[in-house]
């Protein structure tokens, strides 16, 4: 697990990708990025921004990656980005297609679905760690992406507070682990919960802590 470090110091994510995409002739981009990938309940939720060209809103200056950011800040954020952005589409994949298939696969299928939920058709992609082989448009993975470029940020941040608020919904219809708090990951809070009363039917049973923490109860 990451320290939580809200009070970051890095860099802030910039706009060169985007702008030297820009002077090759590319006008939408898109940045993609995910959350709850490493959650052991709950779907993976990821999100597409495409941001005006050579955006420069003094407010974006303080977008980082979503987990850099107090909750606060990221929802102030959110709808900021939602305001401003030419596009936003969101992919969601429920943790019964994530057992199925896997949670690399199910997460490149919730980010196929954000583009293809986006207002207008991309012309190319800016995507966090991965790339989409499955969609016709040009791409580039970028490592530490969420940190680097202010699109995939963007979407960081559109993915990470869709994800929280669905989690938030779904601990009044599954009480008793504290999902509303921890949002799904393997808290000691929530792997007590699990021992005490079992999994429920939005856990993954494919993730290993999960299974462990099921074999002690």
């Amino acid at each position: 697990m990451k320290a939580n470090s809200h009070k970051s110091t890095s860099e802030p994510p910039s706009l060169v990708e985007e702008n030297g995409l820009s002077s090759q002739g590319y006008r939408l981009i898109a940045g993609i990025d995910e959350a709850g990938r490493g959650a052991l309940a709950g779907p993976v939720v990821a999100a597409a921004v495409i941001l005006p060209q050579l955006a420069d809103f003094p407010k974006l200056r303080s977008v980082r990656d979503s987990k850099e950011i107090p909750p606060a800040k990221r929802d102030f954020l959110f709808g900021f980005i939602k305001e401003e952005a030419i596009a936003i589409g969101a992919g969601i994949v429920p943790p019964q297609i994530i057992d199925s298939i896997g949670i690399v696969n199910a997460t490149r299928i919730a980010m196929c679905q954000a583009v293809e939920q986006l207002a207008c058709s991309p012309d190319f992609l800016l995507i966090d760690w991965l790339t989409l082989p499955q969609l016709p448009i040009s791409q580039k993975g970028i490592t530490r992406g969420d940190k680097l470029c202010l699109s995939i940020a963007c979407a960081s941040i559109i993915a990470k507070v869709t994800r929280d608020r669905i989690m938030v919904e779904l601990d009044g219809h599954y009480p008793g682990y504290g999902l509303a708090r921890h949002k799904g990951y393997g808290t000691k809070q929530h792997f007590s919960c699990l021992r005490q009363q079992g999994p429920s039917s939005i856990h993954r049973y494919s993730f290993a802590p999960l299974r462990e923490a099921v074999q002690v109860r």
